[in-house]
């Protein structure tokens, strides 16, 4: 069995870094951190190309693609700290499902963020649509937004405060629980790309940085930090291509490979941007240096739809009883 992308796959990643790189960068992402400029490329562009709503079908207005093929723009959006997030648009294409809102959000015309539990929303700024699960029911309605102070701005985290909600699905324990394993690969596939783009940086760097006659990439110990890191980030691969493939054909699968995926990306992109920070010495420490950029998506991400450990926890109580 082939676990790799085909060319049809190739096309639309490099269709989505040409758009996403037009607007979205670390650069971008600094200048949120410096003085709140605006999330790029933001809601209405990322409706408006079409790859935000891959996965809503084509006659409420969207793609009728597959969550793989949204898996592939989100590994593209992920090098470039790109946001709003495709989790959002991902989870909100399975809860809406059915619904006549489904046609307003790929339209544009309504703005949504998931609330989960507890914690703060991802893309809760710049919403005017929330859902959530109350008592067993999926709920929609507006609600009053607190942003976070900013660890990674690019995220848009706040705490949401429901305004009257209407009922859409009075038992949707199982649709909402869905849409959380559906984001988590979403999620998983943002964290890839991330952690693959960092992890070249400090290899260019490797190269190119000299000490005492040598180039910093001949030395066993930043050799082996750097390998760790490749290691790391090609096994999520093969986990995030996995999730996604179940996603689309396999939904007794998705289960554990979204807990797998969603775990392993967590720790793997923490793990790259700290051994891509210690390679560049003090300059990875700095404010200047994109590599904190990369560090903020981490230490957000790794709470983003459960925590790793409880991942964790769950891809080891799901493979025990397989």
């Amino acid at each position: 069995m082939n676990f790799d992308l085909d060319q049809e796959h190739r096309d639309l990643a490099d269709a989505a870094r040409d758009f996403l790189s037009a607007t979205a960068s670390p650069a971008a992402a600094r200048a949120m951190l410096d003085d709140g400029a605006t999330v790029r490329p933001g809601r209405a562009e990322l409706v408006k190309s079409g790859f935000a709503t891959i996965t809503i079908p084509e006659h409420a207005g969207g793609g009728g693609g597959s969550v793989l093929d949204l898996a592939v723009v989100a590994e593209q959006a992920g090098r470039l700290l790109a946001g709003p997030s495709l989790v959002t648009f991902a989870r909100a294409a399975v809860l809406l499902a059915g619904d006549d809102r489904l046609a307003d959000l790929a339209g544009g015309d309504r703005s949504v963020a998931v609330v989960d539990h507890d914690g703060p929303v991802l893309d809760a700024v710049g919403a005017d649509t929330f859902l959530a699960l109350r008592d067993g029911a999926l709920v929609c309605g507006p609600g009053t937004v607190t942003a976070r102070e900013p660890i990674d701005p690019t995220r848009g985290l706040g705490d949401v405060t429901l305004g009257d909600t209407e009922e859409l699905v009075p038992d949707a324990a199982e649709r909402w629980l869905h849409g959380e394993r559906v984001g988590r690969t979403i999620l998983a596939a943002e964290g890839l790309g991330a952690a693959a783009r960092v992890l070249e940086i400090g290899v260019a760097y490797a190269k190119e940085r000299y000490a005492f006659g040598r180039a910093i990439g001949s030395y066993q110990a930043v050799k082996h930090l750097l390998v760790d890191a490749y290691v790391e980030v090609e096994q999520l691969r093969s986990l995030v291509w996995w999730a996604a493939w179940a996603a689309d054909h396999a939904p007794d699968e998705l289960p554990l490979a979204s807990a797998a995926a969603k775990a392993a990306a967590a720790t793997t992109l923490e793990q790259a941007a700290e051994a891509v920070i210690q390679v560049h010495g003090g300059i990875g420490f700095t404010w200047e240096h994109d590599a904190h950029l990369y560090w903020r998506r981490s230490k957000v991400d790794r709470f983003l739809l459960g925590d790793d450990v409880s991942a964790y926890d769950e891809v080891a109580r799901l493979a025990v009883t397989r």
